[in-house]
């Protein structure tokens, strides 16, 4: 897996989000050993304090767990849990949104789905 640290959002936080959306694609399985804190410090020249940060934030979310001496690991189920939370924010964000802007623009339900139907199809 392969991380971008170049946001402007704080390093630790990056790190969360990084692994949080490796687990939600898939790349990070359920069960599987993350990349450690050395290694991730070391490839990305990243304060090990920083990424144990990040790391420990999805401790806290339940979404890694750590197992002494191992490492730290992704728990069962955290991938749908994710999957379902990105669900739920794109519902109330985006598709409230969309919606906000159609009734905004005069788009009826129906042209909204077939324009919605006509971007799949692109």
């Amino acid at each position: 897996m392969d991380f971008d640290f170049s946001g402007p959002q704080p390093l630790f936080v990056q790190v969360a989000d990084q692994l949080r959306a490796g687990i939600a694609s898939g790349a990070l399985s359920e069960g599987e050993q993350v990349p450690s804190t050395t290694e991730i410090s070391r490839t990305y020249t990243i304060n090990p304090a920083t990424v144990l940060k990040g790391m420990t934030m999805l401790v806290d979310e339940g979404l890694l767990e750590k197992r002494r001496g191992l490492g730290m690991f992704v728990v069962p189920g955290a991938m749908e849990r994710l999957r379902r939370e990105e669900r739920e924010r794109f519902e109330r964000d985006c598709v409230t949104d969309l919606v906000a802007e159609a009734r905004r623009l005069g788009i009826g339900c129906q042209e909204l789905i077939g324009l919605i139907e006509k971007g799949y199809r692109q």
